[in-house]
């Protein structure tokens, strides 16, 4: 007999891919811009419908983000397929219109001091500049995502208060934002703090799209994935191979991994619409180009049933 948590889970969850942005943003190893259009590629080969394929971003802070317009000259256009670019200010949404993004993505650091390491601004300043970004992109006709990061925790402040994050949210829909991203950007969240911050942000912003990005620091990333879905997000964060973070974070080591959140969902009867064989196909790739093994477990484990993904290497 099937348990009332399975039977109250959804029949499918989207999977929005941050390998070419947040994965790669962290890696010591830069790829050039043809390497993360062909990633890209490869990722919407294998079913990735979202994907979050830039950061309009200055090349001195993040040398791994240079050449966003040359990346997104080269994805491919598929029908069905959106790609969205992180930005910070207008200069780099202007610069994300300019090469046809079909979503933004601007964050805002829950805390001053995270936020301002990661930049330059507190997070009263990080929001007006959100503010002036999304009416820019409801005017060009861009959907703005807002992305409260640090919403778990901070390294340098400790427990990030769910009020203040909730209040974030409901600022946010106010504001503009067609979907707001909680981002557990440190690892640190457990699944009762994701059902209840989820619950009151859903609460607080009536009618606004939800989304989890969940890093694994700390090994609680897809625990925290099963409870966002339980409490009724649309879609999760992946990042293929599991490699990512925040370069301004310390001792950062991953985001949940694509391929390893698409065989938790199958198990769970829960569509993706993601190729498991494939995610692990390009996972295992990502580690041979960067030199080291990735996190993800599927690469390695291979799927269950036997074939059902690809076999262990």
């Amino acid at each position: 007999m099937e348990s009332r948590a399975a039977e109250a889970a959804p029949s499918a969850v989207g999977i929005v891919e941050v390998a070419p942005r947040d994965g790669l943003q962290n890696e010591s190893e830069i790829l050039t811009p043809a390497e993360r259009a062909a990633l890209i590629a490869r990722a919407v080969a294998a079913g990735a419908r979202r994907v979050e394929a830039v950061a309009f971003v200055h090349p001195g802070r993040v040398p791994q983000m240079a050449g966003a317009e040359e990346v997104m000259a080269l994805v491919p256009r598929t029908e069905g397929v959106s790609y969205s670019g992180l930005v910070l200010n207008l200069r780099g949404l202007e610069r994300a219109l300019d090469s046809g993004v079909d979503e933004v993505n601007c964050v805002v650091v829950a805390s001053d001091t995270f936020c301002r390491r990661n930049q330059g601004v507190g997070t009263e300043d990080a929001f007006t500049a959100w503010e002036a970004i999304a009416a820019r992109a409801h005017a060009a006709g861009v959907a703005p995502s807002l992305t409260i990061a640090a919403s778990f925790g901070c390294p340098f402040e400790g427990e990030t208060p769910e009020d203040h994050v909730v209040e974030l949210a409901r600022r946010g829909a106010l504001t503009g934002a067609v979907e707001v991203v909680l981002a557990d950007t440190i690892g640190v969240a457990a699944p009762d703090a994701v059902t209840r911050l989820l619950h009151g942000v859903a609460e607080a912003a009536p009618g606004v799209g939800l989304r989890c990005h969940f890093h694994n620091t700390r090994n609680t990333g897809y625990a925290n994935a099963v409870a966002a879905l339980h409490a009724g997000v649309s879609w999760l964060d992946a990042s293929l191979g599991g490699i990512g973070g925040c370069p301004f974070a310390p001792a950062a080591t991953g985001n949940i991994a694509t391929e390893d959140l698409v065989y938790l969902m199958e198990r769970m009867r829960v569509r993706t619409g993601i190729d498991l064989e494939a995610a692990a196909d390009i996972g295992r790739g990502l580690g041979d180009r960067l030199g080291a093994p990735v996190p993800a477990l599927l690469g390695r484990a291979g799927g269950f049933p036997p074939g059902a993904a690809a076999a262990a290497g």
